[in-house]
């Protein structure tokens, strides 16, 4: 089964750039578009994309309230990547928080938006951690953040899902992390489970910015 995807930008020039570029992949498909976030729930129940690929700032509902409110109110909801100009923008890092899987440069690479595309469909790594973890330090609260905080205390992870978690935030898929630990697959994803149970998170970039803000992981 391809990967379905959904693209909502209000320049017309960027979805038909970024659907003859998905499109020309055997794996990948484009289900639909949409000009604004004000468009993408009722696109997203009708449609059910496995990926939207959203710009982050449009005239109507921007990509963070579009993000806040698919999750709200979608079962099953969409892996989501925001889309942005620049990369060290505030309007990425409140995105992410607000739930979006990842983002991408309006400049990437054509292979960078493919890859990006198929990374966050499997879930299976964190997309362009370093620069992650830039948006943490430039824009998230290391240590300071009471609520990510509580979180992490509440969690009470135990050693193993500790160490599974500091190699999450380094962008290390399941298979590496399996291979530094020297343990099984399966053994690495009941540990990042475990971890998005005990934070409550989506997925792993949620689990990841609780890290940095709580001070578990220094962005530094």
């Amino acid at each position: 089964m391809p990967v379905t995807v959904l693209l909502v930008d209000d320049e017309p020039l960027v979805r038909t750039g970024l659907r003859a570029l998905l499109e020309a992949q055997p794996d990948i498909e484009v289900v639909g578009e949409a000009a604004d976030g004000a468009a993408v729930i009722p696109l997203v129940r009708r449609l059910r994309p496995d990926v939207v690929a959203m710009d982050v700032r449009m005239p109507l509902m921007n990509g963070i309230e579009a993000t806040r409110a698919v999750l709200r109110t979608v079962e099953n909801p969409p892996k989501i990547i925001v889309v942005t100009t620049f990369e060290q923008d505030e309007y990425v890092y409140e995105a992410l928080r607000a739930g979006a899987d990842g983002f991408l440069l309006k400049r990437a690479r054509p292979a960078e938006i493919v890859h990006a595309v198929r990374l966050v469909a499997e879930g299976e790594s964190l997309l362009f951690p370093a620069s992650v973890r830039q948006l943490a330090a430039e824009y998230g609260e290391s240590g300071g953040n009471r609520a990510a905080r509580a979180v992490l205390e509440r969690a009470r992870l135990t050693e193993r899902e500790a160490e599974v978690l500091r190699l999450m935030a380094r962008g290390l898929s399941n298979a590496e992390i399996a291979g530094r630990l020297v343990v099984g697959v399966e053994t690495v994803k009941s540990h990042v489970s475990a971890v998005l149970a005990k934070f409550g998170a989506r997925d792993r970039t949620q689990a990841v910015i609780t890290a940095y803000e709580s001070g578990f992981v220094a962005p530094g």
